[in-house]
């Protein structure tokens, strides 16, 4: 419930900071710090709402990055919770929703894989990124792609399970390669009873749970009684799995000890700053570490109280480290990791999977964090502070890479910053500022013979590839293969909402034209950029083209731009030419995924479409019970027949056109 409205006047005496502040009530919330134009500065939860409020606005001395928030406050904005838990899920969701920009933000652009064990006759094992459901079993989440292909090989080496899909398992007349080098126990064509197949999955789910030794003691078991009856080629292929499975619990004795399902969590600041590492231990795995660098977490812009204001006598207790914890990562500011890790255990929990332990350095969990973690699992979870034994390694060693990771970070920053700067500075946009701002976007085209033509636009800004800003067109209309028509109309897509009154567009932030506009190619992709941008009343100057060197040879590219300047060979050992060939480099990668991508999707209609006899009904039918273009390939004639719609003499036509 809203406690101040907005000022009539922007003047500061406009808002009644004191009679706000006696107007706040003794209860639990969600506080919402508002700037100039309703500008969401920060975001807090508060167990008593009047103290934690006033906190901030107490005489004693902040800290600059305190006084620079409280600064730019022109109201403040409450809402009434029935407790702390339901403050923290609120304020949860404001951060997630609002992005306040003093608030430590973790976005991760894709969700955490699982591997998944499906629910068919014989169980098929995969990758898997996505929601979960009941009719499968998941194992994770794993902190990488490269963890749950690890485990995927570790399954079909020990336990032979299969990988194919159900379309192609269904319609397999013979076994496959991996059946071949005995990673698979060949199930789609009989070679193991379904009984035997159920037995090996069991153990692989047991395993995955963290069964090791039961699962080496059932197959040693198993081995022995082969080899008392005689059955030495079983006894063979029980002792080469029970040799792999051997291998496998070896290189994570050193790491392990049990079965644990547990998350280590561990914080560093470096350079103004921030980095929390995940390590994920699952079944008594260590699956490896994820680390995160928070946005809003660079130091001066994270909001807060300082030690100051939280040492008021009326200050609401807050999370603090504790003092005698002796794993600890060295450390600017204990508030800060405080801060983040609160942050992270909050965002990252709020849709993860939360092991029944948790391996923390830093803070002491406040009671509200506890109740939010044991509400998200359904079950007690322990919070450890101080580890001993391979718990504490694993605190050590997730210490450690957060730290590499940081180190990392801040080089990449910098040889980044670097190549920015030099940039600027050839093409003459370096004003002595912040480089933060310079906006890159840059064009390229793909197609195959003309065939699914798309353009991609990539964006560089604060001296990274900005994804989430990336776009693609697909080009329709033009002449196949007229590289020049699809640059036109990827380009006056792009700018045409910029088009001005005849006066060209200024190249600020608030026109939202790139400060550079990279095109891939010569002198005749830029003459068409020209001609777009002088008719749509753009701003040619920053317009620059990216010819190849002779032989195409890399490093020798030349810049090219649109009005009148001298072409510019910045030579193979240039700073900024490595820029340029590092966006334009995605921009092609991003073109060319999303034209296979279309072609693909093309190409499996069209070449149903162009059998006689298959419309869209028999189509759609067709790939529904074949899973895709390829299971229909894999399929016999009687198993197309059966398909409602299709005659046998269809049949025959569709799998010989596709054959």
């Amino acid at each position: 419930m809203p406690m101040a409205g907005k000022p009539d006047s922007p003047a500061p005496p406009a808002f009644d900071l004191r009679q706000f502040l006696s107007q706040l009530p003794n209860l639990p919330g969600v506080y919402r710090m508002i700037g100039a134009g309703d500008a969401l500065l920060y975001v807090g939860k508060a167990r008593d709402l009047k103290k934690r409020v006033a906190s901030y606005f107490n005489k004693g001395p902040h800290s600059p990055r305190i006084a620079l928030m409280i600064g730019k406050i022109e109201r403040v904005e409450i809402t009434v919770t029935g407790s702390e838990a339901e403050a923290l899920l609120l304020e949860n969701n404001l951060i997630k929703t609002g992005a306040p920009r003093y608030n430590i933000l973790f976005r991760d652009d894709k969700s955490y894989p699982y591997l998944k064990i499906s629910g068919h006759e014989f169980p098929r094992i995969a990758y898997y990124r996505g929601a979960v459901d009941r009719r499968s079993r998941f194992f994770g989440p794993f902190p990488s792609a490269w963890a749950v292909r690890e485990s995927i090989q570790v399954l079909q080496k020990v336990f032979r399970l299969r990988t194919c899909e159900d379309s192609v398992f269904a319609n397999r007349s013979r076994p496959c390669l991996l059946y071949q080098i005995g990673r698979c126990s060949g199930p789609c064509v009989g070679a193991v009873s379904k009984d035997d197949y159920a037995a090996d999955v069991s153990a692989a789910l047991r395993f995955l749970g963290g069964g090791h030794r039961e699962v080496l003691a059932e197959i040693e078991a198993r081995m022995l009684e082969a080899a008392a009856a005689l059955r030495f080629e079983e006894a063979a292929a029980l002792r080469d799995r029970m040799s792999a499975l051997g291998k496998v619990m070896h290189q994570q004795a050193m790491e392990t000890g049990g079965d644990t399902d547990a998350d280590v969590i561990a914080a560093v600041t470096r350079g103004g700053r921030l980095c929390v590492n995940l390590a994920m231990v699952r079944g008594g795995r260590h699956l490896g570490d994820k680390a995160y660098f928070p946005a809003g977490a660079v130091a001066g812009n994270v909001a807060g109280p300082d030690a100051g204001a939280d040492a008021a006598p009326d200050a609401s207790p807050e999370i603090r480290p504790d003092a005698g914890l002796e794993i600890r990562p060295e450390s600017a500011s204990d508030e800060l990791l405080a801060e983040a890790i609160e942050a992270f255990v909050v965002q990252h929990y709020d849709e993860a999977f939360v092991p029944p332990v948790l391996i923390v350095a830093g803070p002491k969990p406040d009671p509200a964090l506890l109740d939010f973690l044991q509400q998200r699992a359904g079950r007690q979870v322990a919070w450890i502070r101080q580890p001993q034994g391979h718990r504490r390694k694993w605190l050590e060693l997730a210490i450690q890479n957060a730290e590499l990771a940081m180190a990392r970070s801040l080089a990449e920053e910098g040889s980044q910053k670097a190549r920015t700067r030099a940039l600027a500075q050839l093409l003459g946009l370096d004003d002595g500022g912040d480089l933060g701002a310079l906006r890159i976007e840059c064009f390229d085209i793909s197609h195959t013979m003309g065939e699914a033509t798309q353009a991609s636009c990539v964006v560089y800004q604060d001296h990274a590839m900005r994804p989430a800003e990336y776009r693609r067109f697909n080009i329709e209309g033009i002449e196949p293969g007229d590289d020049y028509a699809a640059m036109r109309q990827a380009l006056a897509r792009r700018y045409a909402s910029l088009a001005g009154d005849g006066e060209p567009a200024s190249r600020g932030k608030a026109a939202r034209l790139p400060d550079i506009v990279l095109i891939d190619g010569g002198k005749g992709q830029v003459e068409v950029a020209r001609q777009v941008f002088e008719e749509l009343g753009l701003d040619v100057g920053v317009l620059v083209g990216v010819a190849k060197g002779e032989g195409r040879r890399v490093g020798l590219e030349t810049l090219v731009f649109a009005d009148g300047r001298a072409p510019i060979v910045p030579g193979r050992e240039s700073a900024a030419l490595l820029l340029v060939a590092q966006v334009r480099d995605e921009a092609h990668r991003f073109a060319i995924t999303g034209m296979r991508a279309r072609r693909a999707k093309a190409r499996q209609a069209s070449r149903l479409d162009e059998i006689d006899g298959v419309g869209p009904k028999r189509r759609q039918r067709l790939l529904a019970r074949f899973g895709g273009l390829r299971g229909i390939m894999a399929a016999s004639v009687d198993d197309l027949a059966s398909v409602d719609g299709v005659s046998r003499s269809l049949a025959e036509e569709i799998y010989r056109r596709l054959h």
